[in-house]
């Protein structure tokens, strides 16, 4: 026995390092914590033999007979947060691997526990803490903490942390693209402090159905039970008492029968108090229903119109990754002044400020993984990372009423692989959530001679809520007929939003409306107005998002002139300039306002004159 015991020691030992377990902070702005943000040292490993040469030790010589083939001080500094493409003109292309270090100050050890939590690292990462390697993490676009409590030592503490942008088959997003791949500590660094038993994860949502049912779940960082638990809505004079059970979970629900509901025209938060005995925390949350009738997409039991664009999690002008809260004050500013009341996050999950400033806006938010493409759909390892990230999404966001749709892929061609991977991709997210609806965007609707319609054939959208169509018609795909003879019958029983559609202009550039290879505004323009009235012809459509609001960069993008490495496709360029196919969609938009406004009165009148008519009867 012993030798089994001894055989079993050695085995794990080989096998590598190994960290604690799963920890999880939810609302961790609402926590007491300290930045990490600001200049860290870095250094760029270009055949990637850091590791071997020891470089998250980040030593310097002590001794006159002590010397390194490294420094991390005197060389490269970069901005936490910050991708490095944009901060030197030598990494603008670089996929590999750099290595941050910085130091900071512990001022005194105490009970409390302490947790590194990075809000995003593009791509993967291994993390090292005084030397040693504490944890790792794939993904871009999800959050992830380490404790490292017994890891800190009193005064100073050193933070080395890889980061490697390359592309690979396995990965999610795969080898090929069409946004920058941006590399780097992109999101906040910080430390965050908590007491030793806290509040590590909550739900409180409303019913998907219910208008006066919240449902609530609260999470302890131990499983201990018979902890009391109180959740408060000052507000609406509402208190909830709970228990944990054995797992440190509590859960029950609040009726409430007076509660304004959120909605883009009034995006109403409340204020929720989650206590224990040893923590607190405080966050506005909202509330709405969001669910599908027949052909519609109702929000707070009534069937909205999608006014909807997309954009990437880019600062065009500054020709970098968006990663602060006035980069999302200026992105979604500027998609409301076009008139949405939707914003398609594509094609990736995007930072924490832009999904909380859509919230206090009043912005519906589809969010999506990015499953794009050339994704290897046979692949288990690949299935595992993206249900991981699904996951990892739906968990930091899911208190966020803003988010009403969670994509689950993009641009997917059918095949048996594909349809498993999805399916189990699916069935993943509605473990976690039902109270969203599940969507994707397909590009695979196509005009049918025989027919004379634009038809789809892709059984899997029979399991989605709602579908995505991307169509370029009068860019990638030439007019079979007139827009205005252009009928679809795609899902009929499904609402479908045109998920896509557009072509490129470069601004200022001014030519004949009927030349695609002019490359003019003016092109732009005619085909978005010959797009509107296709879409007419659809008689299940619920929105439309043009792609894109900004111009934005991409390496697939080769003309010398017209593109340059960016993607014209924007109603607004690189520079901040409206052109004139943003006009197109912002009469569009208000023209939809108008009548959706128009109906709501007329809807109110029509209740009224009933009521007085009942009144003056009986």
């Amino acid at each position: 026995m012993k030798k089994i015991v001894a055989l079993l020691i050695c085995i794990i030992s080989l096998c590598g390092e190994t960290f604690a377990a799963e920890t999880y902070i939810s609302n961790v702005y609402g926590r007491q914590y300290e930045s990490l943000n600001g200049k860290w040292n870095a250094i760029v490993d270009l055949y990637e033999r850091g590791e071997e040469m020891k470089l998250y030790l980040n030593q310097t010589p002590q001794g006159k007979s002590d010397f390194y083939e490294y420094a991390f001080d005197g060389g490269l500094r970069l901005n936490v947060p910050g991708d490095w493409n944009s901060q030197s003109s030598e990494l603008k292309y670089f996929e590999g691997s750099v290595w941050y270090a910085r130091h900071f100050q512990l001022h005194a050890l105490d009970a409390k526990r302490r947790f590194l939590y990075f809000a995003g690292v593009s791509y993967r990462c291994n993390v090292y803490l005084n030397g040693k390697k504490i944890g790792e993490h794939e993904g871009s676009f999800t959050p992830f903490q380490i404790e490292v409590t017994d890891a800190l030592v009193q005064g100073d503490n050193t933070l080395v942390v890889e980061v490697n942008n390359r592309r690979q088959k396995s990965a999610i997003p795969a080898l090929s693209f069409d946004w920058w791949n941006y590399g780097g500590i992109t999101r906040d660094v910080m430390l965050v402090t908590l007491p030793k038993q806290y509040i590590s994860d909550y739900f409180v949502q409303l019913d998907k159905h219910r208008a006066d049912l919240v449902h609530v779940k609260v999470f302890l960082s131990e499983g201990v039970a018979n902890q009391n638990v109180c959740v408060e809505i000052p507000e609406l004079k509402r208190r909830l008492l709970l228990k944990t059970d054995a797992s440190g979970m509590a859960t029950g629900d609040l009726k409430i029968s007076k509660i304004q509901r959120w909605s883009p025209d009034f995006p109403k938060l409340y204020q929720v108090n989650i206590k224990t005995q040893c923590d607190e925390v405080t966050e506005m949350i909202g509330f709405r229903n969001v669910e599908v009738k027949g052909t519609k997409v109702h929000l707070n039991g009534k069937p909205v119109f999608l006014r909807s664009i997309s954009f990437h999690e880019e600062i065009p002008q500054r020709m970098g990754r968006a990663c602060s809260e006035s980069d999302a004050e200026m992105l979604l500013s500027e998609a409301r002044a076009l008139g949405v009341n939707m914003v398609r996050l594509a094609h990736y999950q995007q930072n924490e400020y832009i999904v909380r400033k859509a919230e206090k806006m009043g912005i519906m938010l589809w969010q999506e993984i990015p499953v794009w493409q050339a994704i290897d759909f046979s692949n288990k390892e690949t299935l595992n990372k993206a249900k991981r990230m699904l996951k990892e999404t739906i968990r930091r966001d899911q208190n966020r009423c803003a988010d009403c749709f969670w994509g689950i892929a993009n641009e997917t061609r059918p095949s048996d692989a594909r349809n498993a991977f999805l399916t189990d991709l699916l069935q993943a997210g509605k473990e976690v959530d039902t109270t969203r609806l599940f969507v994707a965007a397909f590009d695979n609707v196509y005009f049918k001679e025989k027919s004379q319609l634009f038809e789809m054939e892709d059984s899997f959208v029979n399991q989605l809520d709602m579908i995505g169509v991307n169509k370029y018609m009068g860019w990638y795909a030439p007019w079979p007929l007139e827009p205005a003879k252009c009928v679809w019958k795609v899902a009929v029983h499904k609402p479908l939003l045109i998920s896509e559609f557009g072509g490129e202009a470069l601004f200022g550039q001014h030519g004949d409306d009927t030349t695609a290879s002019s490359w003019s505004e003016e092109y732009q323009a005619k085909l978005y107005r010959d797009n509107l009235r296709m879409f007419e012809n659809i008689p299940n459509l619920v929105g439309v998002s043009p792609w894109v609001l900004f111009d934005f960069r991409s390496p697939f993008r080769f003309h010398p002139t017209n593109q340059d490495g960016w993607n014209r496709k924007g109603l607004v360029s690189d520079q901040g300039q409206r052109k004139k196919a943003w006009y197109v969609m912002h009469d569009y938009y208000q023209k939809n306002l108008k009548s959706a406004t128009y109906r709501v009165k007329w809807d109110f009148a029509c209740k009224a004159t009933k009521f007085i008519l009942l009144y003056i009867f009986l």
